[in-house]
């Protein structure tokens, strides 16, 4: 490769394209304030008046999950273990279905705007606190990580500055979230979506350009074991299999899409089952496409620097820094356009960070302020949730402080969902799916399955899984001709993606370590949901869980499946569907009708939308 090139700095032009991202996100907030007459209750600001459609909400959804840490830690990750990454591709299909055909036809006919009021109508309101405290945990836990890591990546590659990225994002996020609520965070994710793929696009064409082609990216990955797509060892310590990715991968993703207040709100907020339904669908071709561009980011990074790894000859300092490296490498001659990759960094910020905050003040109103203050206005709680959403902004930025203490960044990220996200994915998936589990066994089973997850994820963090078990790729040096005089580094003794703040050296390992502590961080989901779902099984079978008599709604039933084909039968029965005189705009959605559901009038006859 030669000499190593003087990478360039950030300029105006990028710092103008930057600014101009952040300019028309917040200018979305402030048109949602006051577009059909703004925020006049909490309906409006948490669900956009229920009346949302499908394209825009999935669009929402690709964005709210793909956050920095995808762009950043996915063509990393591929670079240093390989494609097999894109096996997710699979795991995304399989989530997608479980959630559209298992948890949203109930959420949706029961008509929530907390996701953890189900947990309620199932079980008790203890079983609701533990649900909304631990989603409260886990997502401002994540937000710190998702604020602080990308700063932190620039700042070290570009000279961009970190806590003034920190806090320009923070601010701007809590803008146009406080403003716009939900509608506005939805679409600005459209228009987030949109500045990731454009920034993706920029990155893998002008790397094919250099490189003289994609036939000669995918033969330089070829040649250094990149293309290792098919891994069928069952073993469940490897790192990345094809097994860990497809078991692992789906629960983990499922506890995120399934059944986490942030993406639940969302398609909960489309105007008619149908539209949620298709939301999830077509976003799984937004997740397939951010998918395919990390994985082609990841395969030109290794074409580039096959022979020079910028990370063993310590031009980085981490793993994460390796794209905003690779952008001022081959992007500096266009003024801009390392701006807009930067506009791509920070769009996935902004979108995962703003669903936070306004999944966080949906479930503070509807949670732990609603059933305390009945009697306030929806005009009062409109006003609260707007004050909450600046609040968590503010906790959020905080946060990012203390991410500044966590080391790397995806496995760090994910495995706070897989901790915490595995045990809720097993209470939900209890109550849906098993008529005789009770709040006993809902308790117990939360409690096991949350104290199996901390044991193996802190086990995890505190003592790594040895190289054999991760399988990080040969990197090379001998291309180099800098003053770092070292020929044909290999780093396959080093971890980069472990949380090395936390890691306990110079220990001799055990067989606890070397087996339990040693599983795939994707399973650390699963045995959360498993444990919860068992556990709560058995202690709801000793404690009369079969005496109980249940609302039929609370559970995935039969006719949730064949509600599917009601599209192709003739609507012979609209009229008798909307009894109720209809106020809101026509929504089919029950949750926005002015009128109780099968609420009794005087003559003792059943009225309203019967689901």
């Amino acid at each position: 490769m030669g000499a190593p090139r003087a990478l360039g700095s950030f300029g105006a032009w990028d710092y103008l394209v930057f600014a101009g991202m952040l300019l028309v996100s917040a200018a979305i907030g402030v048109y949602y304030a006051y577009a059909g007459g703004g925020q006049q209750t909490s309906k409006d600001f948490l669900m956009g008046g229920r009346r949302m459609t499908a394209v825009p909400v999935a669009l929402s959804l690709t964005a709210s999950f793909m956050s920095a840490v995808t762009v950043l830690g996915t063509p990393a990750e591929v670079y240093r273990f390989g494609a097999i990454f894109s096996i997710f591709a699979i795991t995304y299909f399989l989530m997608v279905v479980l959630c559209a055909e298992v948890f949203l036809p109930v959420f949706y006919k029961l008509g929530i705007t907390s996701t953890y009021e189900y947990l309620e109508l199932r079980f008790n309101r203890s079983i609701r606190l533990c649900g909304t405290v631990l989603f409260m945990v886990q997502t401002i836990l994540y937000t710190g990580i998702v604020i602080y890591a990308p700063a932190l990546a620039l700042n070290q590659v570009t000279g961009f500055d970190r806590w003034g990225a920190v806090v320009a994002t923070g601010v701007v996020c809590t803008f146009y979230c406080t403003l716009g609520g939900l509608k506005a965070v939805v679409w600005t994710d459209v228009f987030q979506v949109g500045i990731m793929l454009a920034g993706f696009a920029s990155v893998i064409i002008q790397a094919v350009v250099i490189q003289g082609g994609i036939e000669t990216i995918l033969n330089d990955a070829y040649n250094g074991g990149r293309l290792n797509f098919w891994n069928f060892n069952p073993n469940p310590l490897q790192r990345h299999t094809f097994w860990t990715i497809i078991i692992g991968g789906t629960f983990m993703w499922t506890s995120i899409y399934g059944v986490n207040q942030s993406q639940v709100q969302r398609y909960s907020a489309c105007k008619s089952r149908f539209q949620a339904k298709l939301s999830l669908y077509v976003n799984l071709l937004g997740l397939w496409a951010i998918l395919t561009c990390s994985v082609l980011c990841g395969l030109a990074l290794y074409s580039r620097y096959h022979d020079c790894d910028p990370w063993t000859a310590k031009k980085v300092s981490a793993e994460d820094q390796l794209m905003p490296y690779l952008v001022l490498d081959i992007l500096q001659d266009y003024p801009g356009v390392p701006g807009l990759f930067v506009a791509c960094v920070y769009s996935g910020t902004l979108s995962t960070v703003s669903s936070s905050i306004n999944a966080l003040a949906a479930v503070t109103v509807e949670d732990l302020i609603k059933p305390h203050f009945r009697s306030l206005s929806e005009r009062s709680l409109s006003w609260i949730s707007q004050g909450m959403s600046v609040l968590y902004g503010v906790l959020c930025i905080a946060m990012a402080a203390l991410a500044s203490m966590m080391g790397a960044l995806l496995q760090a990220a994910l495995s706070i969902f897989g901790m915490i996200g595995g045990p809720l994915l097993g209470l939900f998936s209890l109550g849906i799916l098993v008529p005789f589990a009770n709040s006993v066994g809902a308790f117990v089973g939360l409690l096991a399955g949350f104290v199996m997850s901390l044991w193996i994820g802190i086990g995890a963090q505190l003592y790594p899984p040895l190289p054999e078990r991760t399988m990080p790729l040969h990197l090379a040096t001998y291309g180099c001709n800098s003053t770092y005089n070292a020929t044909d580094v290999t780093t396959a003794t080093e971890m980069p993606f472990s949380t090395g703040t936390f890691q306990i050296h110079n220990v001799e390992r055990t067989p606890l370590m070397n087996n339990w502590y040693s599983v795939s961080y994707l399973y650390f989901s699963t045995v959360g949901t498993v444990t919860t779902f068992f556990v709560g099984m058995l202690f709801s079978l000793s404690t009369g869980g079969r005496k109980q008599n249940l609302d039929p709604r609370v559970l995935l039933t039969k006719e949730d499946f064949l509600s599917n084909f009601d599209i192709f039968k003739k609507k012979d029965h609209v009229v008798s569907y909307k009894s109720h005189l209809v106020e809101d705009g026509g929504t089919d959605n029950p949750a926005f009708n002015h009128v109780e559901l099968n609420f009794t009038d005087q003559s003792g006859k059943v009225r309203g939308t019967r689901l």
